[in-house]
């Protein structure tokens, strides 16, 4: 009966330890995706931010991908959006207070990669 319930103990561990792990690949593979990075620094530089105006901020995302990535980060709990009752509809996004906790590691991120970057080096060409 014991050795059952020890089994049985492992195995709760395992499937918690398995979740866990989901969790984390869920994470890593939304942030990086394209664009996500970039979606939650321009989202830490204000309280709330309109579609089309985080758009404008990043030159070469197309709507469709922006809105995937927007919806791919409300699903993780990193951002938040809020429709208002308008004709036409206006929606804010914001950051959650996970993602903004995650602004602080990339805030250091950026200043690593500020303190130990290099030159650019020309492309190398065959002759």
């Amino acid at each position: 009966m014991a050795q059952k319930e020890v089994v049985r103990g492992l195995e709760q561990k395992h499937n918690a330890e398995d979740q866990r792990c989901k969790i984390i690949d869920n994470m890593w593979e939304v942030l990086g995706r394209r664009w996500a990075l970039l979606i939650l620094r321009n989202l830490h530089t204000k309280e709330a931010i309109r579609f089309n105006e985080l758009k404008r901020l990043m030159p070469g995302i197309s709507s469709t991908v922006l809105t995937a990535r927007l919806l791919e980060m409300e699903r993780e709990g990193l951002i938040s959006k809020k429709i208002y009752a308008e004709i036409p509809p206006r929606v804010e996004y914001r950051l959650t207070t996970r993602a903004r906790e995650l602004g602080v590691i990339l805030k250091d991120l950026g200043e690593w990669a500020q303190h130990w970057k290099s030159p650019r080096i020309p492309a190398t060409t065959l002759e």
